[in-house]
């Protein structure tokens, strides 16, 4: 399977800098400690700043804004960690994967996707605009449509994993009990962005390599080399 980003979405996006991760045989593991590691630095940080006054979180606003959302309607995954980790002191427990993602998301103030590769239909995961007819499922079982022109992902049987590219993950391709392959995309607009995924997707191999019987593989995603390729064909229960 191939994951990219449309050359419009890089052609409109030129500050974009992405990493991806791939692995097998995930499960369940105790990740506390580690959580609570990268949540202390962002708890750590927001005690001099609020979120809203990030680099990282302040060029996905201006993304937003470009791309004619309202930033404090629709905010990116990572600001909207944040700020609930400031009002509420905790990150919300999902699974394993997901809340060391979270953490680390946090951690970096950058959005950070971790989808269930067999609920994605190949060849292709493309970040790319939607054309209006993609099919996206909410947490609670409802379809939605992304508007024409929203950026989402899209695989190859034209389902949605997003809606408002960083906004939201899809309920289809979440992250469950039974889920044995993982993609994790990592996307950052603010200067120093390629140092700051760089960073991501190096924490996020080690944490998930030393504690499951995994050989995560990572990739940076850049204008010469957009494409990462993984995996095989997703089998779509």
């Amino acid at each position: 399977m191939i994951l990219r980003h449309a050359e419009e979405v890089r052609a409109a996006h030129p500050g974009l800098a992405a990493g991806a991760l791939h692995a097998t045989g995930v499960g369940t593991a105790d990740v506390e400690a580690r959580v609570a590691e990268y949540t202390s630095r962002a708890l750590a940080r927001l005690a001099d700043d609020p979120e809203s006054r990030f680099p990282e979180v302040l060029a996905w606003r201006r993304t937003f804004a470009r791309m004619g959302l309202r930033p404090t309607q629709y905010r990116c995954a990572s600001e909207s960690l944040l700020r609930r980790l400031r009002k509420e002191g905790s990150l919300p427990r999902i699974h394993p994967v997901v809340d060391l993602c979270n953490a680390v998301s946090v951690a970096y103030a950058v959005p950070i996707a971790v989808l269930d590769v067999d609920r994605i239909t190949g060849p292709l995961l493309e970040v790319r605009p939607a054309r209006g007819d993609e099919e996206y499922t909410t947490f609670d079982g409802r379809t939605e449509h992304p508007a024409p022109g929203e950026v989402t992902y899209a695989d190859s049987a034209g389902r949605a994993h997003a809606r408002r590219w960083t906004n939201r993950q899809s309920g289809h391709s979440a992250v469950r009990d039974g889920t044995h392959r993982i993609l994790v995309v990592t996307e950052a607009m603010h200067e120093g962005g390629a140092d700051t995924v760089a960073r991501v997707l190096e924490n996020l191999a080690k944490e998930l390599g030393a504690r499951r019987p995994v050989t995560p593989v990572t990739a940076l995603l850049t204008d010469a080399a957009p494409e990462f390729t993984f995996g095989d064909a997703a089998r779509v229960p």
